[in-house]
């Protein structure tokens, strides 16, 4: 375990409070991203447990498909073409009140190289049915709602 997952939860309720007065309501982003061979692309960060979709919040000034198209290639070196697609808006009050998450399923991409420093331990393609173990609850939830054709859940 590396010492940024140790300190994540010390220090998760204070960036909470931090995010909470400087905005009201929080945006995140995902993208569920395909190979060529139908497995979905996940990544692992440093500092938190489990595997997870590329994404990350939007910040002030941004839209949320410029957030996505950022963190792909902040975290994963995926670079989009095109617009990608809505797919599903999701409450995350469990884990933050005012945080919504919009999952993207991104259509076109080519592969580039991932410009994060230190952010993201592993990232890899995986088939739907065969998600490595850590992939949390709810990206394996979004997996099946978008692939197949589970009800989508409003909660994260």
């Amino acid at each position: 375990m590396t010492w940024r997952r140790t300190i994540e939860p010390y220090v998760r309720p204070l960036f909470h409070a931090y995010a909470r007065r400087r905005r009201g309501l929080v945006l995140g982003v995902r993208g569920l991203v395909l190979d060529d061979q139908g497995r979905v692309l996940l990544i692992e960060h440093t500092y938190i447990k489990g595997w997870y979709m590329p994404g990350g919040g939007v910040e002030r000034g941004e839209t949320a498909e410029h957030a996505l198209a950022r963190e792909m290639v902040e975290e994963a070196g995926v670079e989009i073409i095109g617009r990608p697609t809505l797919l599903s808006i999701h409450d995350n009050r469990r884990i933050f009140p005012g945080d919504h998450v919009l999952i993207y399923r991104v259509n076109r991409w080519r592969q580039g190289t991932a410009t994060q420093r230190g952010e993201i331990s592993q990232a890899g393609f995986f088939a739907p049915d065969a998600l490595p173990e850590g992939t949390t609850r709810a990206t394996r939830n979004r997996i099946k709602e978008a692939l197949a054709g589970a009800e989508v859940d409003l909660m994260w």
